[in-house]
């Protein structure tokens, strides 16, 4: 015959009861030169600044392309697709203020330097003439952002809670970025 145990203890059993580290409170206010950053922060501060200035890069290259893809395409039928050029130069201006903010709030310095943007940049330049090659180009730079943050996101993981919150809302409007490059190629 044989006798049932009770079952082990639930993962919410064995927990103490949550109480804020009051000294942890204590040393973070009193660090007042580290800006965000106290002393929970779990990231490679050094690791995740790097990444975020070549997103960064990534970001100015993109407007710069999505920019020079507006003004010079041309003819009447191409007018909602220049549209849609301007407004995502527009997003990407606003990730790369995202991307810049956040480097500031690490104590880390945004590197806006024209001379390396293209070498740091994950994503090219284009020049194109076509309005399909300047589409190609720029679905191109989409699909190479989104997998360029996804590796970023994974390799923070949850040591940096509030980059990888930030990459994982830049990467989702890169998605949409990249399915409406994908839509106008079927035009």
């Amino acid at each position: 015959m044989t006798m049932t145990k009770n079952p082990p203890p639930t993962t919410v059993q064995q927990q103490k009861p949550f109480h804020i580290d009051k000294e942890a409170l204590r040393a973070a206010a009193r660090k007042l030169d580290e800006g965000a950053v106290t002393d929970g922060y779990r990231g490679n501060r050094k690791e995740v600044i790097a990444m975020l200035n070549d997103a960064l890069a990534t970001e100015l290259l993109c407007v710069l392309r999505y920019k020079r893809h507006y003004y010079t395409a041309k003819g009447l039928e191409n007018e909602p697709i220049k549209a849609e050029f301007l407004q995502h130069a527009q997003e990407e201006q606003s990730h790369a203020d995202k991307i810049a903010e956040r480097i500031v709030q690490l104590n880390g310095e945004p590197d806006f330097n024209p001379r390396t943007l293209s070498d740091r940049s994950h994503a090219e330049y284009d020049q194109s003439d076509s309005i399909k090659d300047m589409i190609k180009a720029n679905l191109i730079a989409e699909r190479v952002a989104i997998e360029a943050y996804r590796q970023m996101i994974e390799r923070i993981g949850d040591n940096d809670p509030t980059t990888r919150h930030m990459l994982v809302q830049i990467m989702a409007q890169e998605e949409e970025h990249a399915d409406d490059m994908t839509d106008l190629l079927d035009l």
